[in-house]
């Protein structure tokens, strides 16, 4: 049995996310496409294992897996079938032939996102569905300063919505970037993990300060009050994007 690693890049708005679910019958997620393909491939049951559990809506420039199968097919051969035979919302940029013991979600040692924010006089009919789109403009100096109390190992409980979550919510954050034009403002977030919705809270956090809605001082408030109910809800999913999943 041989394990191939994947990097992907997908256009989340039809999908109900990365990982599959039974329960939502006639739904599609991203792992699913890939699984169907693989399957096809070779004649046997592939399970895809992903990176990260990207949800409805969210995308990807580096979303990595692994599979494993009896394949006797190259990796490059591996990458024209997919291109093949995908559906044109989802790519594989690249395949590798990876140690039998590599685990795409459990060897990863960092995640970077990147959330995007579109200013302006008008919503971009083409970029629509890849940006966030505001009506009003943003202090990205404010933001800046903002982040900056995120960045470090946290108790992050006051950006966790799944009551039920089993995960600690102590994360480290190593980096946020906030970089603005006239145009657009990017914040870029790399971590140790990430949970769903956990980017698009920090981002909303953010874009709150950016406004003039929120004291920067609140931001200490909130994180360390860890309560859910003081932050704002979630930044919308489409402007949200996957960048790279790290390895040691």
């Amino acid at each position: 049995m041989r394990n191939f690693k994947l990097v992907i890049e997908y256009d989340g708005s039809r999908y109900i996310g990365w990982q599959k679910n039974p329960k939502k019958k006639g739904s599609q997620s991203v792992q699913e496409k890939l699984e169907e393909v693989l399957s096809r491939m070779e004649g046997e049951t592939v399970e895809v294992i992903g990176a990260a559990r990207t949800e409805a809506g969210v995308h990807a420039r580096g979303q990595a897996a692994n599979f494993k199968s009896n394949t006797q097919m190259k990796p490059y051969e591996i990458r024209h079938y997919l291109s093949r035979f995908l559906p044109r919302d989802i790519a594989v940029l690249n395949v590798l032939e990876v140690p039998e013991r590599f685990h795409a979600s459990y060897n990863a040692v960092s995640f970077e996102y990147e959330y995007l924010i579109a200013l302006g006089e008008h919503e971009s009919v083409f970029e629509r569905k890849y940006h966030y789109y505001s009506f009003h403009s943003l202090d990205v100096a404010k933001m800046k300063e903002a982040a900056k109390i995120l960045v470090g190992k946290h108790d992050f409980s006051a950006f966790a919505d799944n009551k039920k979550m089993k995960k600690s919510t102590i994360r480290e954050i190593f980096d946020i970037t906030v970089y603005g034009t006239p145009e657009e403002v990017s914040i870029t977030v790399r971590g140790d993990d990430f949970w769903p919705f956990f980017v698009r809270i920090l981002a909303a956090v953010l874009m709150e300060v950016g406004y003039g809605h929120m004291d920067i001082k609140r931001v200490r408030e909130i994180l360390d009050s860890k309560d859910r109910s003081l932050a704002p809800e979630a930044a919308e999913a489409r402007g949200l994007f996957l960048q790279e999943v790290y390895y040691s």
